[in-house]
């Protein structure tokens, strides 16, 4: 690891404040969300249109019927080329006054001849509609007036203007009638209030006789398109609120049992010589439960290595005083006794104890490196079939003098199957077992050490056994530890002890176990030793043109 990837880490800062990281996301992530649902509502704008639709027609169909009115009241008879001005003008004033509805009239040479607004024509008195007292805005109208220059117009609108001398030609729905269709058009004020305009035709027998104008300033769709947009904040309120507190339980079911995993792993790191128990979060079934199961099953494992190493350690400090002590007993005696046959007894037992010594240091430093290794190693599928093979050819053309015979017996089934792992390894486990049973095996040609292979469901189960004198049965339980042998005396110094540990080590790293028991004869007497390895079959029992590592043999 990189030692500035490391300081970096160690100078990042644990705390998190009252909001963590997690819990800014996922505030973030649905306070966004929701704005963006509530702008786009506020943006778009078809509850405005439809407001102006209505409108236009609702002035339509009011000016169609003060035209037809205007038609036969305020004409002279079917000869008639224009309207009768003072008829005109006191019936359009009387049609529109309960409307409050602007109406102006035109006559065929686009001349205004009456406007509702001027109270008399000849004095130019105009009726200006005042607007309500201002009450003051809340807050949701502060709010929504801080955010209605940024909301944009939905197109764009000429700007009205109300000419001193008014003519039909300055509004193009006016001219549109006088030429006998009807039209209607929106404008803005100068103070943004929508501005609405119908032009009808006033006929009679089909002769255009003037063009009648009807206009408002829809103010009360402004206040009503207010009223909607602050219900909707109101609404976006409530929900903010709601979503608010939601994102923060999300937050604390998610952010606080991590953050509190997080701790413990911390604490876990640090040590102080104390073991730090990992919050047990196992009865949520989602995956914070399992990151609790996993960290849990993690710190276990690590304290037992830890354990293991330990114990390894004392183990280790143990068998190197064995013949560490005997050496130092050897050297002084050879420095009291002048005896040379003494001496050369003496000489002996040093070179035993070095042996052993050399060779005790070279297996503790294969086990001590094993699990690192078994962790590079590449897994691949093993016929352990044709494993077993190669091996027992091997030893088999090795034709030591007094070496056992071997038996091969691999059943049908267990044929062309392979398991998931590594060949080196797994062929150092049954090598060890091998070399085990012929060291216990009786001199001659006629021992036999037995090797067989079969399947039990999904599992294959090899065997090692021999025709020695067998396993005491108060050892079946300690055959596997560290340093532990049941040789004779002779051979102290030739075997460590750890090749049976090693060889479980490595079953277990492959998902497999390891057992050691007795053969017996027909009588129930003890015929030998036998070791069983069971394995897992891969779910792709055959394995076609691959062949294991071919076996070497030490």
């Amino acid at each position: 690891m990189s030692p500035h990837r490391s300081l970096r880490r160690d100078l990042r800062p644990r705390g998190r404040g009252p909001f963590s990281s997690l819990t800014r996301r996922i505030l973030a992530v649905n306070v966004v969300a929701l704005g963006v649902l509530v702008g786009g509502v506020l943006y778009l704008d078809q509850f405005r249109a439809s407001l102006v639709t209505q409108r236009a027609e609702a002035l339509l169909t009011q000016g169609e019927i003060i035209a037809g009115a205007l038609g036969l009241a305020a004409s002279s008879g079917p000869e008639a080329t224009d309207l009768d001005m003072e008829p005109a003008r006191a019936l359009l004033r009387r049609l529109t006054d309960p409307t409050q509805t602007r109406a102006r009239l035109f006559n065929n040479d686009g001349r205004l001849v009456a406007d509702t607004n001027d109270l008399r024509m000849d004095a130019q008195v105009s009726r200006v509609e005042l607007p309500p007292p201002d009450e003051g805005p809340g807050f949701i109208e502060f709010l929504y007036d801080l955010i209605e220059p940024l909301l944009p117009a939905a197109r764009h609108l000429p700007v009205y203007h109300d000419f001193p001398l008014q003519q039909a030609r300055d509004y193009p729905e006016a001219m549109a009638a006088l030429a006998g269709s009807t039209g209607a058009i929106e404008r803005m004020t100068a103070d943004g209030t929508p501005h609405i305009s119908v032009a009808i035709p006033v006929t009679r027998f089909r002769k255009v006789l003037g063009a009648l104008v009807l206009s408002v300033e829809a103010h009360d769709i402004d206040q009503a398109i207010r009223a909607e947009r602050l219900a909707i904040l109101e609404v976006f309120g409530v929900a903010l609120a709601v979503t608010v507190l939601m994102s923060f339980f999300l937050a604390r079911t998610i952010a606080q049992p991590v953050h509190r995993l997080a701790e413990a792993a911390e604490q876990v790191k640090a040590g102080r010589g104390q073991r730090i128990p990992i919050p047990d979060f196992s009865r949520r079934r989602d995956e914070i439960g399992d990151l609790s199961i996993s960290l849990h099953d993690m710190t276990d494992a690590l304290y037992g290595r830890i354990d293991a190493i330990e114990a390894f350690a004392a183990d280790v400090a143990h068998e190197l005083k064995n013949p560490l002590s005997s050496i130092r007993s050897a050297v002084e005696a050879w420095a009291r006794t002048k005896d040379p046959s003494a001496r050369q007894r003496l000489a002996e037992i040093i070179e035993i104890d070095v042996r052993r010594l050399d060779k005790l240091i070279s297996e503790i430093s294969d086990a001590s490196r094993l699990d690192a290794e078994m962790a590079r190693d590449e897994r691949q599928k093993i016929q352990i079939d044709l494993l077993l093979t190669g091996l027992v050819d091997t030893y088999a053309d090795l034709d030591h003098e007094n070496w056992p015979g071997f038996v091969l017996a691999i059943t049908a089934e267990a044929r062309n199957l392979a398991v998931f792992g590594s060949g080196e390894r797994l062929g150092r486990v049954f090598r060890n077992l091998i070399d085990n049973a012929i060291s216990f095996s009786p001199p001659g040609d006629e021992a036999r050490v037995h090797v067989g292979l079969s399947r039990q469901g999904e599992t294959l189960v090899a065997t090692v056994g021999d025709e020695g004198p067998g396993i005491p049965e108060e050892a079946l339980g300690r055959i596997f530890d560290r340093f532990y042998t049941e040789r004779p005396n002779e051979q102290v110094g030739s075997h460590s002890g750890l090749g049976l540990a090693i060889a479980r080590q490595i079953v277990e790293a492959h998902d497999g176990t390891i057992e050691a028991s007795n053969r017996r004869h027909p009588d129930g007497s003890v015929a030998g030793a036998l070791f069983t390895v069971r394995l897992p079959v891969t779910t792709e029992a055959k394995r076609r043109g691959t062949r294991p590592p071919a076996p070497v043999v030490d």
